[in-house]
């Protein structure tokens, strides 16, 4: 129920606009400074989960693992995505606040 809400939140931020998504347009957005929040599919690579958090450590960005890449990648409206980028700071906080009461829950 509350993984719906956040892949929700996803889905809007990406309607206004507000996401990036893919390897390289993730990482362009945190090496800009533009990424409010990244999102990496808990189903991906451990290659790419050290990259991001390695990167996100080094950008100061913050990094939830969340989800897998199928149900991301629809949540933006593609086929899967096992990275992405909020670059909006209200809806970075209100999806990362939906992962948070997730992983509260699950613990």
């Amino acid at each position: 129920m509350e993984h719906n809400k956040a892949l929700s939140m996803i889905g809007i931020a990406t309607k206004a606009g507000k996401t990036v998504t893919g390897e390289f347009s993730t990482e362009k957005a945190v090496k800009e400074g533009k990424a409010r929040l990244v999102v990496v599919a808990k189903d991906s690579s451990d290659n790419t989960k050290k990259k991001f958090q390695n990167m996100c450590d080094y950008y100061h960005t913050t990094i939830c693992f969340f989800s897998d890449k199928v149900s991301l990648g629809n949540a933006c409206g593609k086929e899967f995505r096992a990275s992405m980028a909020i670059t909006d700071e209200g809806l970075a906080n209100a999806v990362k606040k939906q992962i948070d009461c997730l992983n509260n829950v699950e613990v």
